[in-house]
């Protein structure tokens, strides 16, 4: 385990690997527009240009769309490319979202 070290996601990478993932599938964003149900793409196009991270449901159904597990959607920042200042607020919001996404979850699990 690595002592003093934090990950945090690569908006732009996991962006890039969600186009490339998507291609390699030979899927379009209409299709994955379509698989969602959205009215329009843009939430698509925010994923994929790094400005916004799916949701945890829509993570989850985007690995099963895609075939693959989670982890392999997501990317992780090389320590290297981390300077804490201006990460530590990148971080602090998408671990926010991916955790009120989860208490929502958890929230309609135990409210059945």
């Amino acid at each position: 385990m690595k002592t003093g070290y934090f990950p945090f996601i690569d908006l732009q990478a996991t962006g890039r690997n969600i186009v490339r993932l998507r291609k390699e599938r030979n899927l379009s964003v209409k299709d994955i527009q379509n698989y969602f149900g959205f009215e329009e793409p843009q939430a698509i196009y925010k994923w994929q240009w790094g400005q916004t991270l799916p949701s945890v449901d829509n993570l989850f159904a985007l690995s099963y769309l895609l075939n693959v597990p989670i982890q392999d959607i997501l990317v992780a920042k090389e320590e290297s490319q981390m300077s804490c200042g201006s990460n530590i607020l990148l971080a602090i919001v998408s671990i926010g979202s991916l955790i009120l996404s989860c208490c929502l979850i958890n929230k309609e699990l135990f409210s059945l």
